[in-house]
């Protein structure tokens, strides 16, 4: 079967870069070897395979040669029966388009160098992790002259003091990398999207840099999947999705959802309330309120009480439906605004009087 990429990153094979990132950045802190120096050699064999199944699983023609043919057909030392090219022990084959493959690993150091911005300075030009050490201006001169991993852990969180923050936290690590501040985005929705849910589709241009240090701007699509029942103030965060540069992690997006205006409905909770204006005799002798639904439905709701200033009719599950279980629902809440008439007539408030105290 060989060596498992995906489970050394636990990651599912539908893992997409995001994903894969995130989890090379965690286990790539926890398992440096300048990171566990009471146990180099087995980290620094670990590191080394991490990186190698970072490698493979980010570079999309690595990966889709690692699908089908495994470990021993990317590596080309035993050719699967069914690949294309030499006889056996040939360190290549063909990928199915007719052009050799050549399976050219990334060294761990330069890996870590393009994720921390932080090289080795006496690795070797792409040798073994082992004794990896950085220039101490890469931090600031509060690192003192080591400038080594060393350093940087004692304050990642592992060395027993407090407060520093890890990497994952937003804290940073050491003083070299940080990570900016979340960049908040209002995302305004009708109460309709709201009722039922929806997909926005948000075109978004950032600064990326590739690993020679060169800024180019790429464009983007996110799909922002709003549930049914969001409230106002819910964010929805891209993580890392910010400009990117040199020594610093990117800002995450946030989207914070914002409700419009309605023309007929206003939110309290999951409450749905609604207002009608109605003329004293219809308070007194009855009403018939008809609505139109978020979700386009008719309703007619007939009204035989007195309405009084103060009446409220509650009308169940015909509210807005609640997020952490959208197939329960608040209410919808009618209210009344009674128009009295400025003046009567004598012989009015002579029957009206009888009529009431009758």
């Amino acid at each position: 079967m060989g060596v498992d990429y995906y489970k050394i990153l636990k990651v599912d094979k539908n893992a997409n870069d995001d994903a894969l990132k995130k989890a090379y950045r965690k286990l790539a802190m926890k398992w440096h070897p300048d990171k566990n120096p009471n146990n180099k050699k087995d980290a620094e064999a670990k590191f080394k395979q991490i990186s190698e199944a970072y490698d493979v699983l980010s570079d999309p023609q690595k990966r889709a040669v690692y699908d089908q043919y495994g470990e021993e057909g990317l590596k080309g030392g035993v050719p699967p029966p069914d690949a294309a090219g030499g006889p056996g022990g040939a360190t290549y084959f063909s990928t199915g388009g007719g052009t050799p493959f050549t399976f050219n690993p990334r060294s761990a150091d330069d890996i870590f160098a393009e994720f921390f911005g932080f090289r080795g300075g006496d690795g070797g030009g792409g040798g073994g992790v082992r004794g990896t050490r950085f220039s101490s201006n890469m931090f600031g001169d509060n690192m003192g002259g080591g400038g080594g991993f060393d350093n940087i852990f004692s304050s990642f969180g592992g060395g027993g003091g407090g407060g520093g923050g890890g990497f994952g936290s937003g804290g940073g690590f050491g003083s070299g990398t940080r990570k900016a501040a979340p960049i908040e985005r209002s995302l305004p929705c009708t109460l309709e999207e709201l009722y039922k849910g929806t997909t926005k589709k948000m075109k978004i241009s950032r600064d990326i840099v590739d690993i020679s240090g060169k800024s180019m701007t790429v464009e983007e699509i996110l799909n922002i999947n709003v549930k049914p029942g969001w409230k106002k103030g819910t964010k929805i965060t891209f993580p890392e999705k910010g400009n990117e540069q040199p020594n610093m992690i990117p800002a995450d997006l946030v989207f914070v959802i914002d409700e419009k205006p309605h023309s007929t409905f206003t939110r309290d909770g999951n409450d749905l309330v609604v207002t009608r204006r109605i003329t004293l005799a219809e308070a007194l002798t009855g009403y018939t309120v008809h609505l139109t639904t978020l979700d386009g439905r008719n309703l007619t709701i007939p009204i035989n009480n007195v309405i009084h200033p103060d009446y409220e009719e509650v009308v169940p599950k015909e509210g807005m439906p609640i997020s952490k279980d959208p197939a329960k629902k608040g209410n919808l809440r009618i209210k009344f605004n009674v128009k009295f008439p400025t003046r009567l007539t004598s012989t009015q408030k002579t029957r009206i009087k009888e009529l009431l105290n009758g």
